[in-house]
């Protein structure tokens, strides 16, 4: 349950930042969701393997919704959408000052 409210704010985070600089929103949306389950699901099938490994006798279907395990692994996806965030607002930042539209309007305002 909680995975789903991490998901939605994830998801109006990234929606605001491509609302800022004028991107698809939902585009944006949707890569919040899948960076959030894509780290769930390499975290999870890491921590399986190893689980496997070192003790082959508890690979079972034992599922808790608060163990240790999967507050860590909430955290790392957290981490790692904020990352994510990081890195495309300062692509984002860089591509505006960048845009030479802003050069183009001022032609006009020059004196002859």
């Amino acid at each position: 349950m909680l995975s789903i409210f991490i998901l939605i704010g994830a998801y109006r985070y990234y929606a605001q930042l491509a609302e800022r600089f004028g991107k698809t929103k939902w585009h944006y949306g949707l890569l919040a969701i899948g960076v959030y389950l894509g780290t769930q699901l390499v975290f999870g099938f890491s921590y399986g393997i190893y689980k496997g490994l070192t003790d082959p006798a508890s690979v079972g279907v034992d599922y808790t919704g608060f163990s240790v395990i999967n507050i860590i692994s909430w955290i790392i996806s957290i981490a790692a959408v904020y990352g994510v965030y990081l890195l495309l607002e300062r692509k984002f930042v860089k591509e505006n000052v960048n845009k030479p539209s802003l050069e183009i309007e001022k032609i006009g305002d020059q004196d002859l």
